[in-house]
């Protein structure tokens, strides 16, 4: 079974740092792009960073440039994504996917993605 699993969510205040994790499992990870996306209550899930199989191409929302990084161990199975002066809008739950047919473009759009997790929660409140 493909799967993918986010992790390290949690309650931050504003300014503070979180990284998340992506497990993906080697059938999933081997040769996809890995992106994380987001969703805030009553908005649309948005592009956050993505990175290619071999690491070697990043992509990242604008809004996030500067304050995020996102990178892969050398086996391509885990993915962070490193988040730095958090603020409240940043409040959201956070998914990371995978993408077979762009494995070497770090796709920002969500319909290029084939496997999802189930998200983790991130809340950035004082």
């Amino acid at each position: 079974q493909v799967q993918l699993v986010e992790s390290g969510g949690g309650l931050v205040q504003p300014g503070e740092s979180l990284r998340l994790s992506c497990a993906a499992s080697k059938r999933t990870g081997g040769g996809s792009t890995i992106g994380w996306f987001r969703q805030a209550p009553g908005k649309e899930r948005e592009f956050v960073a993505a990175i290619s199989w071999y690491g070697s191409d990043t992509a990242y929302a604008d809004s996030m440039k500067g304050r995020v990084t996102i990178s892969r161990d050398g086996a391509g199975n885990m993915v962070y994504l490193q988040m730095n002066s958090l603020k409240p809008e940043d409040t959201a739950v956070y998914y990371c996917a995978a993408s077979w047919s762009r494995p070497m473009t770090p796709t920002t759009i969500s319909n290029d993605y084939d496997s999802w997790g189930q998200g983790t929660q991130v809340t950035v409140s004082s």
